[in-house]
């Protein structure tokens, strides 16, 4: 933090005194963050909310007395700008409903980490920051998500092979990350929509139990703010992420409505949102495909997966589904395997618009660190498949932008798919 910069002031509301002790240790070492008060109930946390206007509230959810959900109303209310983090020992779906309700912008399972902790009061400082930005003070009365105001709405990148294990998962989490990393700017977010296997949240080390099941069962309107509340931020690669169920047969929870409904709400809330598809072709899998701006089609040098695809563009072709929102990608590409992309191309009569070459070191450091290996610290940034990798993101972020105006999200041609 640089001199004239502001502290993030926190308020702690927590009625056991160990609890608000070894918060305050969390953050006393953090030159940024600045605990300015402590209170053991949610009738004090109101009044001292009043008297120091902190940027973020850590508040207990269960207290006795005035619990959380309400002294997070009255805060709301009074102290329109500071942004509550709830904390619970209770992760499940109604406390994370309740809390939204009442103002909370995240929401901590005890025990949480230090990191965690530390993450979460910086992330919603910033939401603060942006507030204060755009509204004069005290002009609105519950604090809102802030939404880019561009009327141009955000692309869908969806990654799909109709076979398992090509490797859709790593290039969808690195492509993202690549994204970001060529435009700062931009917003990026990636949707885990391997509903029974989903592994995103692996890929990027996230620790966070949140997912596409709170937003089923939620019980309201998926809306940006209920989105916000859900996704993870990772502060690593900048991405928001929605992750997949945490158990395999919670995915039945989730419909061809519910998932329909959160990808159009995440166009709305971010330039670029990267889709990691099932390799089934089900209803779920057949409505994202309709919907998706590009379908990445991801391929591997070998006769089961070319067969598969080869497949698929049949019924792709039967189906009159639009060619040109077909990228076709060769993954894990090794000259020594004998098929080379000349040859697959000749075989499937579509183009390859881009090779990832194998590197199963990089690959599986990567994954092992839970760190993407577009910005792994010891990865060496010359390395082939890094730089394939920024260049197919580049072409898919430069192909939006030849469109223009002229291909409107609402108006792109849509296959029939999914009746």
């Amino acid at each position: 933090m640089t001199s004239g910069e502001e502290k993030i002031r926190v308020l702690i509301v927590d009625d056991i005194p160990e609890t608000r002790e070894n918060l305050k240790k969390m953050c006393y070492f953090e030159s940024d963050i600045e605990v300015v008060a402590t209170a053991e109930s949610g009738k004090e946390g109101i009044e001292l909310a009043r008297q120091f206007h902190p940027h973020v509230v850590l508040m207990d959810i269960n207290m006795p007395g005035l619990d959380g959900i309400a002294a997070s109303e009255a805060i709301t209310r009074d102290v329109p700008f500071a942004q509550i983090v709830m904390m619970s020992v209770q992760s499940e779906a109604d406390y994370l409903r309740r809390s939204m309700l009442a103002g909370a912008r995240d929401f901590l399972t005890k025990p949480f980490t230090m990191d965690e902790l530390l993450s979460a009061i910086r992330r919603v400082y910033g939401m603060s920051v942006q507030a204060r930005a755009a509204m004069p003070a005290r002009q609105a009365v519950v604090p809102q998500v802030i939404v880019p105001a561009s009327v141009k709405l955000g692309r869908l990148i969806g990654l799909y092979s109709p076979k398992g294990g090509v490797g859709c998962t790593a290039l969808a989490v690195n492509v993202a990350t690549a994204i970001a990393k060529i435009d700062p700017s931009v917003r990026v977010a990636i949707a885990d929509c391997r509903l029974q296997f989903g592994d995103v949240g692996i890929f990027l080390d996230i620790r966070d139990n949140r997912s596409i099941v709170d937003l089923v069962e939620a019980e309201s309107t998926i809306d940006a703010e209920l989105l916000e509340t859900v996704m993870v931020v990772e502060e690593r690669t900048g991405l928001s992420v929605l992750q997949a169920p945490p158990k395999p047969e919670m995915a039945e929870l989730v419909t061809v409505e519910h998932v329909r409904e959160i990808l159009e709400q995440m166009r709305r809330m971010f330039d670029y949102v990267v889709v990691d598809v099932g390799s089934r072709l089900q209803d779920i899998e057949l409505s994202i495909l309709d919907l998706v701006d590009v379908v990445v089609l991801v391929i591997t040098p070998d006769l089961p997966s070319i067969k598969d695809v080869r497949h698929l563009f049949e019924i792709l072709d039967a189906l009159e589904y639009p060619s040109q929102k077909i990228r076709l990608v060769l993954n894990r590409s090794d000259p020594t395997t004998g098929l080379y992309a000349k040859t697959i191309e000749t075989h499937l009569k579509h183009e390859i618009c881009a090779e990832i070459p194998l590197d199963p070191h990089l690959v599986l450091q990567s994954v092992n660190q839970g760190i993407p290996y577009m910005i792994l610290p010891s990865a060496d940034k010359r390395s082939s498949l890094i730089v394939q990798t920024g260049l197919l993101a580049r072409t898919l972020m430069q192909a939006f932008e030849q469109k223009g105006e002229e291909d409107k999200p609402d108006e792109r041609p849509r296959g029939r798919l999914f009746r």
